[in-house]
């Protein structure tokens, strides 16, 4: 649970705070988000949890469950790069279309996340790594998301949630 959060909070971290509250990002644009940070969590998720076992999916360096992500990754950044521009200073948007803003992105925001997983974690970040890989990957951000939604909806409830305040819509109702 802990990585599919990391992924999430990765990836909306690039918002200042002064803009954190408004406006939000909306369902479409925190999943491209969050197809853009996931290859380079898995990866380092991999290096944090090298006591696992080499076969291990959060281990592999290289492999379709990766590669899936890097390919969805790819399809999502100029999506990922105009929400990330709506919650930034304009000015933010010329150095998106750098090519080296992605990489610099997932590079500052994935050890923020892993540096936060425990060797106690590793065991079940695999597991969930074993039963999300026969989703497709936008299927995976779109758990991402929904989960930050509904964690925030609980934490506007009352409910204890440990979440920071994330610029993510509310749920669109179906």
């Amino acid at each position: 649970m802990r990585t599919a959060l990391a992924l999430a909070v990765a990836a909306l971290l690039a918002a200042p705070p002064a803009l954190a509250q408004t406006p939000c990002l909306s369902t479409t644009d925190a999943e491209s988000i969050a197809l853009v940070a996931m290859p380079e969590i898995i990866r380092d998720a991999g290096r944090v949890c090298s006591a696992l076992p080499a076969r291990s999916l959060l281990r592999r360096t290289d492999g379709t469950f990766l590669a899936k992500y890097e390919t969805e990754a790819d399809r999502a950044w100029p999506a990922a790069r105009t929400a990330i521009a709506k919650l930034s200073d304009p000015a933010v948007e010329l150095l998106l279309m750098s090519d080296y803003a992605r990489t610099m992105l997932t590079s500052i925001f994935a050890p923020q996340i892993t540096g936060r997983i425990q060797p106690a974690d590793c065991p079940t970040l695999d597991r969930l790594a074993t039963l999300l890989e026969p989703l497709p990957a936008r299927n995976t951000a779109g758990i991402v998301v929904a989960t930050l939604q509904y964690l925030k909806a609980e934490k506007a409830r009352g409910k204890p949630a440990s979440l920071p305040d994330l610029p993510v819509c509310p749920a669109e109702a179906k």
